[in-house]
C-alpha cells in the first residue's frame, strides 16, 4: 500500500526548500565579501620595529599600531579592512577593492610627524596639538594648494606666536614634517633636499586663533595626501614590508568569472553522472547537493567570511567530495538489494553500514584542513576554512538530508517493486531464501588477483620514486617567490604578449628579470620573477607604467628571504603534523598496521606530486602545499573505505590463520569497493578538470597538483596501501601465529596465543 502522505510531504518539503533558495540566494550572494584576488586590492605583511632606542614591541604596542593603521585606512574609504596581529612583531593588512593601491600603500606606511619649532630648533607644538580630523586641503589667497590646520587650543597658539614675536629678529616659526618613509613621492624640492622642512613664515603679530595655514608649493594631490596623513596621526613604530601581494581589478574580475563558469560546468557534469548511474537516488543526490551549495554560502555569510579564489575552488572541490558520501551509501543499498532484501530493509541496512566509512573519511579530511588553517597564510587559510565548512555541510546534507528525502519515498511504499530505480538489474538480484550475504556477492573484478602482483606494483612505485628522487636532487623544485623570496609580476594585456616585449618593458623600469613565462588562451598573460624585493615606490612606478602600456594594472607580489624560509618551514611542519594525526586516528579506529600502510601510501602520493612538479618545472607556491595537504586528507578516503570493508571481512573470518587468508580478505575487499572508489574519485576529478580547463590561470598549478594527486591517490589506495598491509600482517602472522584486529584482541585477550 502506497502512503501518499509521504510523497506529499516530500513535494511540500521540496517546494519549501526551493522557495527558500529562490528568495534568499540572491541576497546571500550580494552580501558575500570578495577577497582581494576576486575584486582587486592588496595585502601587506609588516614587521614592526622600534621607532626609537629602548622601545619594546609588546602586545600593547602592536594593538596601538593596528589601531593607527585602521585610522589611516578609514581615510581611504575602504569598507571592512582586515588587520591581523601575527606573532610577536607582525601585522597583516588586507584591503580588497582599493581603487588606488599606490595611494593606499603610501598612506599606510608613511610617517608624517608635524612639528612647529622656533629658530633655535626648540619644539613649540607638534601633531598632538591638532584637533581630530583638523587637517584639510585648501587654497591660499593666491589660489595655490595649501593645508589648513585646526588646533585644539587657540590660547596655546597665541602663547607660541607671542614667544616667536619676542625673538626678533629671528622671529621665524619653522614648520617641519618628518617623513621617515615615502618622501620621494613628493615633488616638493625643499622636502627632497631636507625631508624635515616645510616652511618658515615670519611671525610679526600675535595670533589668537585656532587655525593655521601651511603653504609649501604643493600640488593639489600632495596637499590632500598630507592632510590625510596628519589626520591619521603618527605611527608609534617603524614598519618594514616583508611580504606583499597586489591584484589588479581586471585580474580579479576575470578570475571570478572563469572560476564560477568552471564550477557550473563541473557541477552540471556531476549531476548528469549521478542521475544516469544511480537513477532515482541520483536525483535525490542532486537535490541534497544543491542544498549543500546553498548552505555553504549561507554559513560563510553568517561567519562574515571573505570569499577568495582558492575558497571558490574549495566549494567546487567540496561538491565532488560531497558526492562521495552519496555514492558510498547508494552502493551499499544496491548490495543489500542484490541479496534479495526489500527496498525498505536495503535502505536501512545501506545507510547504517555506510555511516562508519563516511564518518572516518570526513574526519581525516577535516584533520588536514585544520592543519592547513593553522599553518597556512592568507588565501590558504581561506581555502582551509571553506574546505572545513564544505566537509561539515556535505556530511549534514549527504548523510541526513539525502536520508530524509530518499526515506520519504522508501517509507511511502512507492518504490517497493521498483528496484530498477536504484540502478539494480533484475538478473543480478538473488533470492532472499538463499541466505547470501553482501560480502559474498560476485563482482565484475572477481577474476583479478590484486595481491598476486603486489611485488610488481612495489617495484613500479619504487622505480618511479627513485627516478623522481634523482630528478628532484638534480633539478630541484621551481620554487615560487613564496619560498625563495623576491618579486613576482603578473601582467594581463589587451593583446597577445611576447617574452621580448615584456623584457623590454622591464628594462625601461631598470629592472632585471630572472625569467618570463607567457600563458593564457590568448597568450595575454605574462609572469616575470625578479631576484630583489621591489620598494613601495618601485612598485608604484611599475604599476602606473605597465597600466599605460598594457591596459591593466599588473599583479605584484614581494616576499622577503625571512618570510620565504618561514613559509617553507611551516609547509613541512604542516605535512608532518597531518601525517602524525592520521596515524593516531587510523590506529584508534582500525589498527597500527593499517595506519602505517595508510601513511606510507599518503607519503607516496605527496612525493609523486613533488617529483611531477620538479620534472615539469611548474612553480611550487603556497597553493601547491594546500593541494598536497588536500590530497593527504582526501586520498585516504578510498583507503579507509577499503580498510573498512577489510575489517568487516576479517570479522566474518573471525581469525586470520594463514597468509592466504590475509590475501583473500584484501582481494575480496578491493573487489567489493573498487566501483565506489573509482566513482568517488571520478566525481572529484570532474570538478578538478573543469577547474583546470575553464578556471582562472591563477589557480592553474593548484588544479594540476590536485589532478596528479587524485590519480596517484586512487592507484596507491588500491595497489600500495592494501598491499603494504598484507606484508605487515604477514610478518605479524609469522611472529604471533594468529592475526587479530583491535576488537578481536580484546575478545581473545584471555585466550592463549597460537
Amino acid at each position: 500500500m502506497v502512503k501518499r502522505s509521504r510523497i506529499v510531504a516530500f513535494i511540500l518539503l521540496l517546494l519549501l526548500v526551493g522557495s527558500l533558495l529562490g528568495t534568499t540566494t540572491k541576497n546571500i550572494l550580494s552580501n558575500l565579501k570578495l577577497g582581494l584576488d576576486l575584486q582587486g586590492g592588496f595585502e601587506v605583511l609588516y614587521e614592526v620595529k622600534p621607532a626609537k632606542k629602548g622601545q619594546k614591541i609588546d602586545k600593547d604596542t602592536l594593538a596601538a599600531t593596528a589601531q593607527a593603521l585602521d585610522k589611516r585606512i578609514n581615510v581611504l574609504g575602504v569598507s571592512e579592512p582586515n588587520i591581523q596581529i601575527e606573532g610577536n612583531n607582525r601585522i597583516r593588512v588586507q584591503l580588497a577593492g582599493v581603487n588606488d593601491q599606490n595611494k593606499a600603500r603610501e598612506i599606510l606606511s608613511t610617517q608624517a610627524n608635524l612639528s612647529f619649532r622656533d629658530a633655535n630648533d626648540r619644539l613649540m607644538m607638534d601633531g598632538t596639538d591638532l584637533a581630530q580630523n583638523g587637517a584639510k586641503q585648501t587654497f591660499d589667497e593666491n589660489g595655490k594648494p595649501s593645508v589648513s590646520l585646526k588646533l585644539k587650543s587657540a590660547d596655546k597658539f597665541r602663547k607660541v606666536t607671542q614667544e616667536i614675536v619676542n625673538m626678533t629678529p629671528n622671529n621665524f616659526l619653522v614648520i617641519w614634517l618628518d617623513f621617515e618613509k615615502g618622501k620621494d613621492s613628493f615633488k616638493n624640492e625643499a622636502i627632497k633636499k631636507n625631508p624635515k622642512y616645510l616652511s618658515a613664515p615670519t611671525v610679526k603679530q600675535v595670533f589668537n586663533q585656532d587655525t593655521v595655514s601651511i603653504v609649501g608649493n604643493f600640488t593639489v594631490k600632495e596637499a590632500q595626501t598630507l592632510a590625510q596623513l596628519l589626520n591619521a596621526g603618527a605611527l608609534p613604530v617603524q614598519l618594514k614590508e616583508v611580504y606583499s601581494t597586489s591584484v589588479g581589478a581586471k585580474f580579479g574580475e576575470q578570475a571570478l568569472n572563469d572560476t564560477i563558469f568552471a564550477g557550473i560546468v563541473g557541477v552540471a557534469i556531476i549531476y548528469l553522472f549521478m542521475l544516469l548511474y544511480y537513477r532515482f537516488p541520483g536525483f535525490i543526490a542532486i537535490l541534497s547537493l544543491s542544498i549543500y551549495i546553498y548552505l555553504i554560502l549561507l554559513v560563510f555569510d553568517w561567519m562574515n567570511g571573505v570569499l577568495t579564489l582558492p575558497g571558490i575552488a574549495a566549494i567546487i572541490l567540496g561538491v565532488g567530495m560531497a558526492v562521495d558520501a552519496n555514492i558510498i551509501t547508494y552502493e551499499r543499498i544496491k548490495e543489500e538489494l542484490k541479496v534479495g532484501k526489500s527496498v525498505k530493509s536495503a535502505f536501512q541496512a545501506g545507510e547504517k553500514n555506510a555511516f562508519t566509512s563516511i564518518l572516518d573519511s570526513n574526519l581525516t579530511t577535516i584533520l588536514t584542513a585544520a592543519v592547513l588553517f593553522a599553518y597556512g597564510t592568507s588565501s590558504v587559510k581561506g581555502f582551509a576554512t571553506m574546505l572545513i565548512v564544505s566537509i561539515l555541510m556535505s556530511f549534514l546534507t549527504a548523510v541526513y538530508g539525502s536520508r530524509l528525502l530518499l526515506g520519504l519515498w522508501v517509507h511511502s511504499g512507492f518504490l517497493n517493486k521498483k528496484k530498477s530505480w536504484f540502478g539494480v538489474r533484475a538478473d543480478r538480484i538473488h533470492s532472499l531464501d538463499k541466505n547470501i550475504d553482501t560480502l559474498d556477492l560476485p563482482t565484475r573484478f572477481d577474476k583479478i588477483d590484486f595481491m598476486k602482483n603486489r611485488n610488481k606494483f612495489f617495484i613500479l612505485s619504487g622505480t618511479l620514486l627513485g627516478i623522481g628522487l634523482i630528478v628532484l636532487l638534480v633539478f630541484r623544485l621551481n620554487l615560487a617567490i613564496d619560498f625563495s623570496s623576491g618579486t613576482r609580476v603578473e601582467v594581463l594585456s589587451k593583446s597577445p604578449l611576447s617574452v621580448q616585449q615584456l623584457q623590454t618593458a622591464f628594462t625601461k623600469q631598470n629592472l632585471k628579470t630572472d625569467d618570463i613565462v607567457i600563458s593564457g588562451n590568448k597568450k595575454d598573460i605574462g609572469v616575470a620573477r625578479l631576484k630583489g624585493v621591489l620598494t613601495k615606490n618601485e612598485i608604484a612606478d611599475l604599476k602606473a607604467n605597465f597600466k599605460k602600456e598594457f591596459g591593466n594594472e599588473p599583479n605584484v607580489s614581494t616576499v622577503s628571504p625571512t618570510i620565504g624560509k618561514e613559509l617553507a618551514k611551516n609547509a613541512i611542519k604542516a605535512i608532518l603534523i597531518a601525517s602524525v594525526g592520521i596515524i593516531i586516528y587510523v590506529t584508534i579506529r582500525f589498527e597500527l598496521s593499517m595506519a602505517i600502510a595508510a601513511i606510507a601510501s599518503l607519503l607516496h602520493d605527496a612525493f609523486f606530486m613533488v617529483a611531477f612538479f620538479s620534472i615539469t618545472r611548474l612553480e611550487v607556491d603556497l597553493t601547491f602545499i594546500a593541494a598536497v595537504l588536500t590530497i593527504v586528507g582526501y586520498s585516504i578516503n578510498d583507503t579507509i573505505v577499503t580498510f573498512d570493508r577489510m575489517r568487516e571481512n576479517m570479522h566474518k573470518k573471525k581469525r586470520l590463520k594463514t597468509f592466504q587468508d590475509i590475501m583473500d580478505v584484501v582481494n575480496v575487499s578491493i573487489r567489493q569497493t573498487l566501483t565506489r572508489s573509482l566513482n568517488t574519485v571520478f566525481t572529484v576529478l570532474i570538478t578538478v578538470v573543469a577547474l583546470l580547463i575553464f578556471g582562472s590561470e591563477a589557480i592553474r598549478n593548484f588544479s594540476i597538483a590536485l589532478l596528479v594527486g587524485l590519480v596517484v591517490g586512487v592507484y596507491s589506495s588500491i595497489f600500495i596501501a592494501a598491499s603494504l598491509w598484507v606484508v605487515l600482517k604477514g610478518k605479524e602472522l609469522k611472529k604471533k601465529g594468529v592475526i587479530r584486529t583491535v576488537k578481536e584482541k580484546k575478545r581473545y585477550s584471555d585466550q592463549p596465543q597460537v
